[in-house]
Order: structure tokens, then C-alpha cells, then sequence
């Protein structure tokens, strides 16, 4: 996908198998700038653009999205992540699984990443 990728290491932003769709990292890149935002916030609406970008480059949007799972450097970004997940995901019937894990390991000012797990059936 143009402007994302994962630095030097040779990983995909994503892998399709027929239906099913798979996520590497994906995390606040600016595609624009090619940097990392220092605020929570703007990493989190990042974060769900560069995620949804990636699903319809394979073909679906938010919508095809089954589980979500995010990585956070600090509990503090889960405040951020409700806020954006209850915008794109409004409807609590149909929403995707999602679980939240502490990662302090993070790379420099990166403050979450997210990996998913989608279908999108042809």
C-alpha cells in the first residue's frame, strides 16, 4: 500500500487467502509525512484510516473486519481507541471482536498498533 510499510523489514500490510484477510502491524503512520504523530489521538484516527485503507485494498472496508487486536504502550490510549472504534463501529450488534494488550515495547513514539482478522467474501 503506498506510504505504509514496517521500515526495512520485508513484511506485507496485509495477506488475503482467498477470503480471509490478515493484517501485519498496523499502526498511526502518516502515509502523507511518512512520520508518527506524538498524540494519542491523532496515532488512534491514523490508525483506523491506515487499517480501512488496507481492507479495501483487499477488497472490503471496516465492515469485512472479524477481531481486531490492539497493542498499546500505555493504558492511557484506550480512552482514544473507544473514541474512534464507537465512531466506525456504531452499532454494538455488529461490531468486530476485539481484545487490548499492554506492549511497552513499542518502537519510539509509536503508542498503539493494531493487527485484524477479516473475510471478504467475492
Amino acid at each position: 500500500m503506498p506510504g505504509f510499510s514496517h521500515g526495512d523489514q520485508p513484511i506485507p500490510a496485509a495477506s488475503r487467502v482467498g477470503p480471509l484477510v490478515v493484517t501485519g502491524g498496523v499502526y498511526g503512520l502518516d502515509r502523507a509525512r511518512g512520520a508518527i504523530p506524538d498524540d494519542s489521538a491523532a496515532q488512534v484516527q491514523l490508525t483506523f484510516e491506515n487499517l480501512a485503507a488496507i481492507m479495501e485494498a483487499a477488497g472490503g472496508d471496516l465492515g469485512s473486519i472479524a477481531r481486531i487486536t490492539f497493542h498499546v504502550k500505555h493504558p492511557s490510549v484506550r480512552a482514544a481507541i473507544n473514541a474512534e472504534w464507537l465512531r466506525h463501529f456504531p452499532d454494538p450488534e455488529s461490531r468486530p471482536a476485539r481484545h487490548t494488550l499492554a506492549n511497552e515495547g513499542l518502537a519510539a513514539n509509536m503508542l498503539l498498533q493494531c493487527d485484524a482478522i477479516g473475510w471478504i467474501a467475492d
